[in-house]
């Protein structure tokens, strides 16, 4: 599993996981995925091999669904969406998904995370509307996250009043790419996961 760090955390402090979004993107669809070898890849099986614990399904609204499972360092909730709009339509890339990360045996909480399915410039930002609130998000891979603890605190504030979510990225290769996430039924389920992992507003 790899670990990388990002500006504005203490020392130590776990920012994001590459392996762990792949594993979370995998328990939130309930499709199967087709990895890289054109392999198909059950939720299930992923979940069995990376998980101490099966992950449990806590509810769904709209777009969004709340999940929980354990792993070696404790509980972790999570909520995720797939994109009602993708642009360009038709693109060749993989699944996008939102989600919202709590990991309390690390202290971590409110965790933001775009994956747009698809290799973004490197060094590029991507460009997160939430309401009308813009933010800049800093990207590895195909994902994007909130350069602090602090700011993914005000996009979580920001998604449970707004309506939709607008996600613009520039990828490696071709024209540029947009999620629109709409957040209808994301703060009940963000509500969820506060209470399971004990996350306090």
């Amino acid at each position: 599993m790899e670990f990388a760090r990002s500006p504005g955390y203490g020392t130590g402090m776990i920012r994001y996981r590459s392996a762990s979004l792949s594993l979370l993107i995998l328990l939130l669809l309930s499709t199967p995925v087709v990895g890289r070898a054109g392999t198909p890849k059950k939720p299930g099986a992923a979940a069995s091999r990376a998980a101490s614990s099966p992950p449990e399904r806590l509810g769904s609204a709209e777009k969004w669904t709340a999940y929980t499972y354990r792993e070696k360092t404790g509980k972790v909730c999570y909520v995720g969406a797939e994109p009602s709009k993708r642009d360009p339509a038709g693109a060749n890339r993989k699944r996008s998904v939102a989600m919202v990360t709590h990991r309390p045996g690390e202290k971590v909480a409110n965790v933001v995370s775009f994956a747009m399915g698809s290799a973004l410039k490197e060094g590029s930002d991507v460009a997160l509307d939430v309401g009308g609130a813009k933010f800049d998000l800093f990207t590895k891979g195909d994902s994007a996250w909130a350069r602090t603890s602090e700011l993914d605190r005000t996009i979580v504030e920001a998604m449970a009043k707004a309506k939709d979510a607008v996600v613009k990225g520039t990828p490696r290769k071709g024209p540029p790419m947009t999620d629109t996430y709409s957040l209808a039924g994301f703060a009940a389920m963000l509500a969820l996961i506060d209470k399971a992992c004990d996350v306090r507003r």
